[in-house]
């Protein structure tokens, strides 16, 4: 069984798909791990370090012609034409974004997994990626916020007056959402939160922070996602946004729905609303963008002095945390694609967890998604 890890091609993308403790891990499962040179020095991962866990350092075209490869984001080009017939793929492939892609792999006879797509399950925790990036992903979208703004999060009192908090508003109140309160409130900001899901409401104010806005019926779907509101809630929605935003000074927004563009939350008519030096942050600015106006990887100021941050790959930002985290799910899931009878890779597609994040096999895409698309 070998394993290779190559050096990520994407642009802006400094994560690695293994870390010295995966490998270090895998190598003892009796797997050869294989990472190409310099695979880990963007995240702060060096050569020796690597060695030193047990991996061999090879050169890129040795490290494609190891029987699976995990990668961070979704081949390009040229990496498509290193993957050869019957090659295993683990990674975060953007399967619904990338259908065309998806397709090629079918042709090629390579047999993909997709780790977005991976069941939200009790057992699958220990290898859901969506929840190990956006976690950080939350963090940075305060700090990124806090940076752009220019004022002061926490109150302070001096002999020459006091500095009021900061207001801070957090739109989706998923993994990154809660992440980004907790984060907000420790840095001392007056915290408020939104989400359509039951379950969202206790979750905000368990981290001290309140929530306004309201909750329609069966507001998730069964995975645990919010559901698209209706034409009426919609309406109801925005309303309540459109009147909270007036009094903000930061607002995060985080709502995104797997496989779909991400819903508009925040327009234009709301931002003239907001006051000067107030800053908005768009996590889902990659997925279409819950603010008008936002741009993945760019900051525009409106107007009225409104700055919007179109957020782009923030854990890719904070790389040597999210390698580790992302190293340990991507392992996790490659000891399920172990046959402890025979030590050699095998896709048990009995096991809901392969089933559910296997998108082609035999020269077809099999995921039901997918196969619709």
């Amino acid at each position: 069984m070998k394993i290779g890890i190559p050096r990520e091609q994407q642009p802006g993308e400094h994560r690695v798909a293994a870390s010295p403790e995966t490998a270090k891990k895998l190598v003892a499962a009796g797997i050869e791990v294989i990472v190409e040179h310099g695979a880990g020095l963007e995240a702060a991962i060096s050569d020796d370090a690597f060695s030193k866990a047990g991996a061999v350092l090879e050169d890129t075209a040795t490290v494609w012609d190891a029987e699976l490869i995990l990668k961070v984001q979704r081949p390009t080009d040229e990496e498509m034409g290193r993957l050869k017939p019957g090659q295993m793929l683990v990674g975060a492939l953007d399967p619904h974004t990338h259908h065309e892609q998806v397709q090629a792999y079918a042709d090629k006879g390579v047999v993909a997994f997709a780790m977005e797509l991976l069941p939200r399950t009790t057992r699958a925790q220990a290898m859901d990626i969506l929840s190990s990036q956006a976690n950080l992903a939350g963090y940075k979208l305060v700090v990124d916020a806090i940076s752009a703004y220019s004022r002061c999060m926490p109150m302070m009192m001096t002999a020459a007056g006091t500095v009021t908090p900061a207001k801070f508003f957090v739109v989706g109140a998923g993994v990154a959402g809660l992440q980004a309160i907790a984060t907000a409130k420790r840095m001392g900001a007056v915290v408020t939160a939104t989400d359509v899901r039951p379950a969202a409401r206790q979750e905000i104010e368990s981290l001290a922070a309140k929530f306004v806005g309201f909750i329609p019926e069966d507001g998730a779907t069964a995975g645990g996602y919010a559901r698209p509101l209706t034409p009426e809630e919609q309406k109801q929605q925005a309303e309540m946004v459109a009147e909270h935003l007036k009094t903000q000074d930061i607002v995060v927004t985080t709502a995104q729905i797997p496989g779909r563009k991400a819903p508009r939350i925040i327009t234009a008519a709301m931002l003239e609303s907001m006051k000067p030096g107030s800053v908005v942050m768009d996590l889902a600015a990659e997925s279409g963008g819950n603010v008008e106006g936002s741009v993945a990887g760019e900051t525009v100021k409106t107007e009225n002095g409104v700055t919007i941050i179109g957020a782009k790959n923030l854990p890719s930002k904070l790389a040597p945390a999210s390698s580790l985290l992302y190293a340990k799910n991507l392992m996790n899931f490659v000891m399920l694609l172990v046959d402890k009878e025979t030590k050699a890779f095998k896709v048990n597609e009995e096991d809901d967890l392969v089933k559910g994040t296997l998108i082609t096999k035999d020269n077809a895409v099999v995921h039901p998604s997918l196969q619709k698309a």
